[in-house]
């Protein structure tokens, strides 16, 4: 396979929507190693670009050693995603295993295809999983649920998924991308400012209490407060029209 029969891909729509897209078709979209590699500087230039409002995911090691080497490359993506101050969304479509729901773990929201097969088949590859990400999935879906989910091995479908809380929306595979790209729309069209203030609080919130930011989170209150886009919100609001946030 050629490098350019897979790789991480990027685009924003004029709409602030920004779309990271994992490439490998002749595998199902399995991340390959280069790919690892290459999500951190992707994400970072599209949460950088003041432009972006959401950004979207979706798709188109022997011993200990190498193993060890694996999980720090992969740990890198799990950070540049978890990093990003805007929502960030996961589209899921077809096979979701593995890596690839380690990644959309890492999403604030998923939106599933009823086709999709979410799975994490560690037991069955006798790896070691690691902490971080057991941490994630627990987060999501609650300690039984992600014991099931690491136990069984087994595959879910959208609708099982959707019901532990593993995914938000389950839409009709041939509905996905456009419902996708609303959903993400109307997410762009709220206040910038605002949403990363709601992020900020939501991870926070997951944390120790001793080891909570607080004073970011009241920082990130207050710069909505002191925004044009808080005058804008209150004179459309006055003026029974939709708003036009800036983000400033």
């Amino acid at each position: 396979m050629s490098a350019a029969e897979f790789g991480v891909d990027v685009a924003l729509d004029a709409d602030g929507v920004a779309w990271l897209v994992l490439r490998n078709p002749a595998r199902r979209n399995a991340v390959r190693l280069e790919m690892w590699q290459a999500i951190p500087a992707a994400v970072r230039a599209l949460a950088a670009d003041r432009t972006t409002r959401v950004l979207v995911m979706r798709g188109h090691r022997r011993d200990a050693a190498a193993a060890a080497a694996y999980e720090e490359t992969t740990a890198h993506a799990f950070e540049a995603l978890l990093a990003v101050e805007q929502p960030v969304v996961a589209m899921i479509h077809g096979a979701c295993v593995g890596g690839g729901l380690a990644l959309a773990a890492c999403a604030d929201l998923r939106i599933a295809a009823d086709d999709a097969r979410l799975a994490l088949p560690a037991a069955r590859l006798g790896l070691g999983y690691h902490f971080s990400g057991v941490e994630r999935l627990v987060r999501l879906v609650g300690p039984s649920a992600a014991a099931e989910i690491f136990f069984t091995a087994r595959p879910y479908t959208a609708a099982e998924a959707l019901r532990i809380g593993l995914v938000n929306q389950v839409v009709p595979k041939a509905e996905l991308e456009t419902f996708t790209t609303q959903y993400a729309g109307a997410i762009a069209s709220n206040a910038p400012l605002t949403l990363r203030a709601a992020k900020r609080a939501i991870v926070e919130s997951q944390r120790d209490p001793g080891a909570r930011d607080l004073a970011a989170v009241r920082r990130a209150i207050a710069a909505c407060f002191e925004s044009s886009d808080y005058a804008e919100g209150v004179r459309a609001f006055s003026e029974k029209r939709a708003p036009r946030f800036r983000g400033d």
